[in-house]
């Protein structure tokens, strides 16, 4: 769904000098934003392309959508080029960017639906189709005549990314999805994109700073810094890649006094235990057998390194 050769960007950089003459000839230098990156995203993929800011990251997606033209390489989305058949690609796919709104705050989000749906030449006896199974895909049914500025923050942000299915776009481009949005309406927010991705097996290529959106909604992660890319990988292959440490939760039935702090407890509170072990170098089941004699175990919970920790060291190793 998505091919890129050599892709590359180059903006054109003034800095003023000081004085009079340096304000009036500032001196031009070129800025590579996106420097020489290939990757490809299948059909149903749900990709993270992710970096730190100034990363190229947005370049990048503005390039693909056709906002920007490359200095260099080719790409292709949908099977169309962005750069020569922009207008066709616009009907392929959706874009949904933080929180810039693309419904009418004083309209029931039903007549923006009906509006987007003429705007892309929707056949009005397919119109309203279109938007009953939208709207029963996101269960949204008691809102939608709803005026939008009445609704809740997170119902609102439902309302937006079902707005950009209208169309039923191959591809959809997801820029910081969730940001600003407390953990309730995240959640809430993440689940309509995984319910959209089940029943439409939509392309979604995702950018965010919040981990957590990555976490739940991505297999596979494409890392930017400095506008190369310096990873392109799964997710769970990354983790184990660069952090063999876990870890690990032990609940007992009573509390826990003979447990002493050591080089492998992190900490300990009434019935609960944590460890933190290298899965590389320890055996667990020796650990494990050690520490079921200090009383009946009813759950035992592996917890992997979280993916922060993981894309920091990337960033700091190269």
């Amino acid at each position: 769904m998505i091919e890129v050769h050599n892709l590359s960007k180059k903006f054109i950089k003034q800095t003023k000098g000081k004085g009079v003459m340096g304000r009036l000839f500032p001196t031009k230098e070129d800025f590579v934003a996106v420097n020489d990156i290939s990757f490809s995203v299948n059909k149903g993929e749900i990709v993270a392309f992710v970096g730190p800011n100034g990363a190229g990251k947005s370049t990048t997606i503005k390039m693909l959508t056709g906002i920007i033209h490359p200095t260099g390489g080719t790409m292709t989305v949908a099977g169309l080029d962005p750069v020569k058949q922009r207008k066709q690609l616009a009907y392929k796919i959706g874009c949904m960017f933080g929180q810039k709104s693309s419904l009418w705050m004083h309209l029931p989000a039903i007549d923006t639906y009906r509006l987007l749906g003429a705007m892309y030449d929707i056949p009005k006896d397919e119109i309203e189709g279109r938007i009953q199974e939208t709207v029963k895909i996101f269960g949204i049914e008691q809102i939608i005549n709803t005026p939008v500025r009445k609704l809740s923050l997170g119902q609102r942000m439902i309302c937006e990314i079902a707005s950009i299915m209208i169309h039923k776009p191959e591809i959809i481009f997801l820029d910081e999805p969730t940001i600003g949005l407390d953990i309730v309406v995240k959640e809430r927010v993440r689940k309509a994109i995984l319910d959209l991705h089940e029943n439409s097996d939509t392309t979604i290529f995702l950018t965010s700073h919040d981990l957590g959106d990555i976490e739940r909604l991505c297999k596979r992660i494409i890392i930017i810094d400095k506008g190369k890319i310096i990873k392109d990988e799964d997710i769970d292959d990354l983790k184990k890649e660069y952090f063999s440490e876990k870890f690990i939760h032990i609940m007992y039935e009573q509390n826990i006094e003979h447990v002493h702090f050591n080089t492998l407890v992190m900490s300990k509170e009434q019935n609960k235990v944590i460890l933190k072990v290298d899965t590389k170098t320890t055996n667990m089941k020796k650990i494990l057998e050690e520490f079921m004699q200090y009383g009946n175990i009813i759950d035992i919970e592996a917890v992997p390194v979280p993916l922060e920790e993981v894309i920091y060291d990337i960033y700091t190793s190269t």
